[in-house]
């Protein structure tokens, strides 16, 4: 599906607590063929309505009231597969980026978006492109992706300890890490232990700290 067919049917939900931010999105999307068929203002709430509308893709506040949007994102994926989800917040957090991902989300986007930047951020969610390479979700994604031979040789880390590194420096919870890099929980476990015996830290605080100074993240 080319990205000009989805624009002739390409719905969206929008789920943000702030009527003031609604109407903005709203605002933005008026001139384009991207068409609002709901809104919500809580986790609750954005179930039941993408459950009832079956939106395109679904356009959801980080900071939803009533449960954790995260997690929400992720139960779309698994209930409504079809349906494609964009995180909104108004912090710049790579954890943030980093948990949209290991959840499935399409996209973790800044509040700051220029219209543009929005409208081809849901278009391309609702084709399954991949994120705008120049946007910090795109630029964490390769982060945790990546498998740099050179410090894991200096490390004495296999690739995928030095990846699975990289998810626990971003603050993700060995579920998290399981699901961005389809392995079990125990294989993150096993791995996480590995690191930390390698890098000779106690905990994985110290073992994101370090990481963080040597520049893995």
């Amino acid at each position: 599906m080319t990205i000009s067919a989805a624009r002739k049917t390409l719905s969206l939900l929008v789920a943000d607590s702030q009527e003031i931010v609604r109407a903005g999105v709203r605002a933005m999307l008026a001139q384009s063929a991207i068409k609002i068929v709901g809104e919500a203002t809580d986790v609750a709430g954005t179930l039941a309505v993408a459950k009832k509308l079956k939106p395109a893709v679904v356009l959801l506040d980080a900071a939803l009231p009533g449960g954790d949007s995260f997690e929400l994102a992720k139960k779309l994926r698994q209930t409504l597969p079809a349906i494609r989800s964009i995180l909104v917040t108004a912090i710049d957090n790579p954890t943030y980026m980093a948990r949209a991902h290991a959840v499935g989300a399409a996209n973790c986007l800044l509040k700051g978006v220029t219209q543009k930047e929005l409208v081809v951020a849901i278009e391309n969610a609702a084709v399954g492109k991949p994120a705008a390479d120049n946007g910090p979700f795109a630029r964490i994604v390769a982060s945790m992706s990546g498998r740099a031979k050179s410090k894991a040789a200096a490390t004495n880390l296999t690739p995928r300890e030095e990846q699975v590194l990289r998810h626990v420096a971003l603050g993700l919870s060995n579920d998290e890490i399981g699901s961005s890099l389809e392995i079990s929980v125990e294989t993150v476990k096993e791995h996480v232990q590995h690191l930390l015996r390698k890098l000779s830290v106690s905990d994985r605080t110290q073992a994101a700290v370090l990481a963080v100074q040597s520049g893995w993240v």
